[in-house]
Parts: structure tokens; sequence; C-alpha cells
């Protein structure tokens, strides 16, 4: 994948489960060494670390405790529009599809692994 050397990123991951985010974040960091990684763990989180500091990108847990991931998507796109979002989930119902579609954001099942980490940022770079 032709990522620009010289393109800092700042990505931010959503995801109530450590292991996918150090998952998420070693891919990452290991394709594009130069971006930094912000980590959330719940959608209340994510849209804090927002408002600190909007990212590039995003990738977003659907399933996580208090508010679902569509929803702080939803929220982080209405500030942000220019954020791309990837939403990250085992939920591969078609309801959850077509709302990331209704978002503008890219749907990517779950489980986490270096091919669906690879679609999430080809989504990013496109």
């Amino acid at each position: 994948m032709e990522i620009p050397s010289d393109s800092c990123r700042t990505v931010l991951v959503v995801d109530d489960s450590k292991v996918s985010r150090m998952v998420i974040k070693a891919h990452i960091l290991e394709i594009c060494p130069q971006w930094q990684v912000v980590e959330a763990c719940t959608g209340e989180e994510a849209i804090a670390a927002v408002a600190r500091s909007v990212p590039d990108f995003c990738t977003m847990d659907v399933n996580m405790p208090g508010m679902p991931g569509t929803d702080a998507a939803a929220r982080i796109l209405q500030a942000h529009p220019q954020v791309r979002v990837a939403i990250f989930t085992a939920n591969i119902q078609e309801a959850v599809q077509t709302r990331a579609q209704q978002l503008g954001a890219m749907f990517v099942s779950k489980p986490v692994t270096e091919k669906s980490i690879a679609q999430a940022l080809q989504y990013f770079m496109g």
C-alpha cells in the first residue's frame, strides 16, 4: 500500500477492547510510523478526544458501554465532516452496515486483522 512517507496524520482508535486497540495501533504504526495514534475506549471518550484535537481518521467500534459507536461517529461527523471514519464491528447485520453508509463511514467487519486494518487504511488514504 502506498502511503506518502511525509504525511503526518492522526488516527483516533475507539474500542472498549484494549487488545483490539493495541492490534489496530500496532498495524497502523507498522505501515505509517510517522502517524500519531490516540485511543479512546467509549463513545463519550471519543467525542471528548475529538473536541480536544480533531483527528484525520477514526476507527470506531460499535458495541461499547454507554453510547454506541455509530452514535459517537454521527456526533463526530456532524461536527467534523472531513474526518474519515471506519466502523469496526462483529455485528454484520444489514442495519449496522446501512447506518455506517448513511453516516458516510466505511463498514469493516471484525475480527480486527491485518487485512481489515489495511481495508480501513486504504479508505483513509482514498
